[in-house]
């Protein structure tokens, strides 16, 4: 298997942001959305999100770098160890025994070199004894490998908490409950729904992306929103319909509202870790018509067009 860094395409000393801007190049070519007849770039769609999970993780790349963990992110054996047998080769040990050369003199039928082993091994060799899987008990078996996948949710339903589905790389479509508190790389844990391995399969780990939205942004668990409205809403009041991520309400607009003010709409913004909700805080936009004549002959003949809103600031 390619190495991690080989599969996105970067060198190994790339940083994060590089790291990240080539996963969603390859992700974005690669989703199974848009090869849906293309099973190759499905399996190429898991490796390269596998490989990203683990270089976007310090840790998990840290351990990657040193060699403690493989492309899958598992533990390697120690040492080499692992290779089977006693012949010579990386792990191994070269030579043989009596009459070959380099070997060991057993000295006679019947030697014992269990002694030697385990002053090199501390006593591995007479607890365990040579196999497969080197020296001293052997490992127990493994779960199958996680599978990575990235999620990308709409902007009011991570604020309303709406559940998703996710399509996993076998084709099976699972619901998903969104976690209170979810926010940008909120990582949710399928178990059992990875790759499979003698000791079970592994797990699916589901990053979420939550979309931006064109007029909404989030600041915390607060939603805020530019509202404009017009004129004669500002200087005599009104109620309006404003968008909230639970859909349109109604809101009252006090009599000589301006650009600025700010009003307050409980309970409309995103859930807290604790459970509770956080508000829609929306801020009024005063639009004027352009090339308007009534409006123009009305300001030119206003008493009050000589006021100067700008005093308090001292110019």
């Amino acid at each position: 298997m390619a190495d991690l860094y080989s599969q996105l395409g970067v060198a190994r000393g790339a940083s994060e942001a590089d790291i990240k801007k080539a996963y969603r190049k390859l992700a974005k070519e690669l989703h199974p959305d848009r090869n849906r007849d293309n099973p190759k770039a499905a399996e190429r769609f898991t490796r390269v999100t596998g490989a990203y999970d683990i270089l976007s993780d310090k840790d998990k790349r840290a351990q990657y770098d040193r060699g403690e963990i493989d492309e899958d992110g598992n533990p390697k054996m120690p040492f080499g160890f692992g290779q089977g047998g006693t012949g010579a080769g990386p792990g191994g040990f070269g030579g043989g025994f009596r009459g070959q050369r380099g070997g060991f003199d057993m000295g006679g039928e019947g030697a014992d070199i269990s002694d030697l082993f385990e002053g090199l091994f501390g006593g591995a060799a007479r607890r365990g004894g040579f196999g497969g899987g080197g020296f001293g008990r052997q490992a127990p078996p493994q779960k199958g490998a996680d599978i990575a996948y990235r999620l990308a949710v709409p902007f009011e339903d991570a604020a309303a908490l709406k559940e998703q589905r996710v399509t996993l790389s076998g084709g099976k479509t699972v619901a998903i409950k969104l976690p209170k508190g979810v926010e940008e790389g909120t990582k949710i844990r399928l178990a059992g729904q990875g790759q499979a391995g003698p000791a079970g399969p592994g797990d699916a780990i589901v990053t979420i992306a939550i979309q931006p939205h064109r007029f909404f942004r989030r600041d915390g668990d607060t939603v805020r929103l530019d509202l404009p409205i017009s004129l004669d809403e500002a200087v005599a009041g009104a109620k309006v319909r404003v968008p909230t991520v639970d859909g349109p309400v109604m809101m009252s607009i006090q009599k000589g509202a301006t650009s600025g003010n700010v009003l307050r709409l409980k309970g409309k913004g995103f859930h807290g870790k604790d459970g509770t909700r956080g508000d829609q805080l929306v801020t009024l936009m005063v639009d004027l018509p352009k090339d308007d004549a009534d409006l123009a002959a009305f300001v030119e003949g206003w008493k009050g067009k000589g006021r100067n809103p700008r005093g308090g600031l001292g110019v």
